[in-house]
């Protein structure tokens, strides 16, 4: 195959800056940097150089000035907190109680603490669990594809439990499977509250199936433990949520707040059906921005020695898939060239994970707060980092060392900055064949301060000095490399949104000066305080603002309201071996106190006149 092609490596690393060298930390990106005087890149170029940028300056201009806008303060611009405590970015909250409806709360306590009770609860979760509402990438709408059969044996179990939700709310199915309740209260003037959920879980791998303690579709309360896929996502949110309300009914209770749920049925794939029918209905049913707060599965609460530090999510993490597809001559594989299409693909594979993505510490974003909120109680952080972390508020030397600290692990690389992960290879269909095709899916979760345009521009950059060593021809995200200089390539690469759904970062929830989020912390801490679990009322509880990593229904719910919030209010230790993986399984007593958290949750937004 033959295309024109005429570009610089050197130059798009001018223009680009944020390729760094493999181990370098920058202290911020430069946009645009060469030896020239002139403000003009233009000016750099020289021969096949100009004829290059020429073609591509209107691609690489929108990118850019996606840089420029999603960076929006230089480090040295950034908002400094001038403040000697950290009160100014981690406020206190106090304990919120409902007083109205405190007798209430009082006679459900003392049942949620009753053995029947929880004995009870754990069996509607368990039963919940044994019904396997997997979901697979590749299911069909629903009334194509009998996978989705199970989904009304779960719509059967839960309007036979749930006796009184089934009689005095209004049900509404979405696309066959998708729920919505509706609990009308008494005030209109009051915004409604949604609380949300999905009733699908992901398959479980069947060669792990003996790997599991207890069966994965079991639903074993084993008496501390309750097992099964699900048990921790998102099943306890689904009944959680419900017994809650079923509790409230029976009591007698009627809301002045309106009251939605809305469960979503294949949130695992991304929500393609559920999640967006859901949106839609509910921009119908009650308009844009309607709700004064929505909480979803998320964020969770941390226990340490002496205090409780819970997180719930009000950003959520950007989504983009990209796919590099490589396109070479065929042939036999007696005559191989130097190179076949899966080599280069590995050449690729290896360039971008060599060049990963430059996390940063942003003064506005939730991290650098959760930050601050765990130097003032977690007791297990060393006074070096504690200092390090309450001087980092006001100098930007502090806060580069900071960086430089907390890099070093994983995990804070992954929740300050963009990540990338190589998911899917495919490539060759026979041993004795050159392969023609070959590709590679490669994840990418973008942070807060980055985007989609962002992260291309990244990709473009670093795999163009690949390009050019295996004389490729390159498409890059619907750009075709041309120039002015024409030779005959060796292969050609194409760089897509794998699957068209790439996802902005999420609109940031205030968690300052918020009425929805103070109510929401405040809840949280009541919760805990009063718990039979940690049975010390005087425990000292943070609630600082996190960022979910993955994405959730709330991804279409961004137009519902200003107040998204992402949590759980269920530790990682309350989940024996996590989720997505064997032996899932969530500490039964912690599925008593999320079922207190949406009671006193409820029962605080259907007293506040300020939301």
């Amino acid at each position: 195959m033959t295309s024109k092609v005429g570009y610089n490596i050197d130059l798009e690393k001018r223009l680009q800056g944020s390729v760094p060298k493999k181990g370098h930390t920058q202290a911020h990106p430069t946009l645009l940097s060469s030896t020239s005087s002139s403000d003009d890149p233009r000016d750099v170029l020289q021969g096949e150089d100009r004829a290059w940028f020429s073609h591509w300056k209107p691609f690489l201009a929108g990118l850019l000035l996606s840089l420029v806008v999603v960076q929006q303060f230089p480090r040295s611009e950034q908002p400094v907190i001038c403040s000697p405590n950290a009160s100014s970015v981690c406020p206190a909250a106090s304990p919120i109680a409902p007083s109205v409806h405190a007798d209430l709360l009082k006679q459900l306590e003392i049942s949620y603490a009753t053995e029947g009770f929880k004995i009870n609860s754990f069996a509607l979760l368990g039963g919940a669990v044994k019904i396997p509402t997997e979901m697979f990438d590749d299911m069909k709408v629903p009334g194509q594809d009998p996978r989705w059969d199970v989904f009304n044996q779960l719509h059967g179990y839960i309007d036979s439990h749930f006796i009184q939700v089934y009689r005095e709310l209004r049900k509404t199915t979405i696309n066959t499977y998708g729920l919505v309740y509706h609990w009308q209260g008494s005030n209109p003037d009051l915004k409604p509250l949604l609380l949300t959920a999905h009733q699908d879980v992901v398959p479980v791998e069947p060669l792990t199936v003996d790997t599991w303690l207890y069966p994965p579709f079991s639903g074993t309360w084993d008496g501390k433990w309750i097992w099964g896929r699900g048990s921790c996502d998102d099943k306890p949110g689904l009944i959680g949520s419900l017994t809650a309300i079923e509790k409230l009914l029976e009591k007698g209770f009627k809301p002045q707040r309106t009251i939605v749920l809305a469960f979503g049925i294949d949130e695992e794939r991304g929500g393609i059906v559920g999640g967006t029918g859901i949106r839609d209905y509910l921009l119908s049913a009650y308009g844009p921005n309607a709700f004064a707060l929505l909480i979803d599965e998320g964020g969770t609460l941390e226990a340490h020695s002496d205090g409780v530090i819970a997180t719930p999510a009000v950003a959520e993490k950007g989504h983009f898939d990209l796919r590099m597809s490589i396109s070479t001559p065929g042939g036999h594989s007696s005559v191989p060239p130097e190179h076949t299409s899966i080599g280069i693909l590995a050449a690729l594979i290896a360039e971008l994970e060599a060049n990963p993505f430059t996390p940063h510490l942003y003064r506005n974003e939730p991290y650098f707060t959760a930050l601050q909120c765990q130097a003032l109680v977690d007791p297990e952080m060393d006074d070096e980092l504690r200092d390090l972390i309450g001087k980092a508020r006001y100098s930007d030397k502090a806060l580069a060392d900071l960086e430089e600290r907390l890099f070093r692990n994983p995990l804070s690389r992954a929740l300050a900055g963009t990540t990338q992960a190589t998911d899917i290879v495919h490539g060759g269909v026979k041993t004795n064949a050159l392969p023609e095709n070959a590709f590679a899916i490669v994840n990418h979760r973008i942070a807060g301060h980055s985007s989609v345009s962002t992260v291309k521009t990244h990709i473009a950059a670093v795999l163009l000095p690949i390009v050019k060593k295996f004389n490729l021809s390159l498409d890059a995200f619907g750009e075709s490399l041309n120039g002015e200089l024409s030779q005959k390539t060796s292969g050609h690469l194409k760089l897509s949104d794998a699957w068209g759904t790439a996802l902005e970062p999420a609109p940031v929830t205030p968690w300052l000066k918020n009425p929805a989020y103070d109510l929401l912390a405040g809840t949280i801490l009541n919760v805990v305080k009063t718990s039979a679990r940690w049975n010390n009322p005087d425990i000292p509880v943070i609630v600082a603002p996190g960022t979910m990593t993955g994405n959730t229904d709330t991804r279409y719910y961004w137009n519902l309201t200003q107040n998204i919030f992402r949590y759980g209010h269920v530790s990682r230790f309350d989940k024996y071996n996590g989720a997505h993986t064997v032996n899932e399984a969530i500490l039964a007593d912690a599925f008593i106190d999320l079922i207190r958290f949406f009671t006193i949750v409820i029962l605080n937004a259907d007293e506040s006149k300020i939301l």
